[in-house]
């Protein structure tokens, strides 16, 4: 076993064993892991750091994001080691890329993406990729991230409506999304077309957050203590605006 490994599963216990315990209190007493850079002495709480991301979308919309921390050059920096403010759950979609919608540069987001944004169901993968970013890189941000369009939500709607089933995993992986389509559909049984997506949207989006919000043994007790926060967006293609969802901050 790792001293990195050891460390990881230190965290994990002193999470269930401490909730209430400051996040930087855990990091002072886990063993010192020489395969990562100790952690920066600021780190941004979890509503700097969402501010962070929306000032750098606000940019990217207005036409002047940059391109700079992003040469070969750059990542050499970064190269012994990470130390990212924020880690995003966002769609596997080709246009909906974190690091450009935020106007982010190598090694400041610790991105997990998946076709739909799927949290609830969807495995060691997903949990565990979380989980790490918090135990161990100590983001104060976990960001649901959803986009307009989305492919996953189209699919999970028209096959919800026709009682069908795709083939392959592409049905395990709607089976995760169906429940937002169940909820939007008893909140309002009238909705239908885009209304429907956008809607279907918002509550996957939702149901990510919360589900993130209650996952011991790690992420439940730093969100308690104040150390992380857990908010959802929504991405819209059209106009590159990331916009919170007042429900989901």
């Amino acid at each position: 076993m790792t001293t990195s490994r050891r460390q990881f599963l230190q965290l994990s216990a002193l999470a269930m064993a401490s909730a209430a315990a400051p996040w930087a209190d855990l990091h002072a007493r886990a063993l010192p892991s020489p395969a990562f850079p100790p952690l920066p002495a600021h780190r941004p709480s979890g509503q700097e750091a969402l501010d962070r991301l929306l000032q750098g979308n606000a940019r990217f919309v207005a036409g002047k994001g940059s391109a700079a921390c992003r040469t070969p050059e750059d990542f050499a920096k970064v190269a012994q080691g990470q130390a990212p403010f924020a880690a995003i759950i966002a769609c596997a979609d080709s246009r909906t890329a974190p690091e450009i919608i935020f106007d982010q540069g190598v090694g400041q987001l610790f991105t997990v993406r998946a076709a739909g944004n799927v949290v609830a169901g969807s495995g060691p993968v997903m949990k565990g990729s979380i989980e790490y970013a918090v135990a161990e890189l100590g983001v104060s941000l976990i960001l649901v991230l959803g986009h307009s369009e989305c492919g996953a939500m189209k699919a999970a709607i028209q096959f919800r409506h026709e009682k069908n089933k795709p083939a392959g995993a592409i049905d395990d992986l709607l089976e995760l999304i169906y429940p937002a389509v169940d909820q939007t559909i008893a909140q309002d049984s009238e909705l239908s077309g885009k209304a429907l997506q956008k809607q279907v949207t918002y509550n996957n989006v939702n149901n990510g957050v919360q589900r993130l919000r209650g996952l011991d043994p790690i992420i439940a007790p730093a969100v308690r203590s104040g150390a992380v926060m857990v908010a959802g967006a929504v991405h819209d293609l059209a106009t590159g605006t990331v916009t919170v969802w007042p429900k989901l901050a």
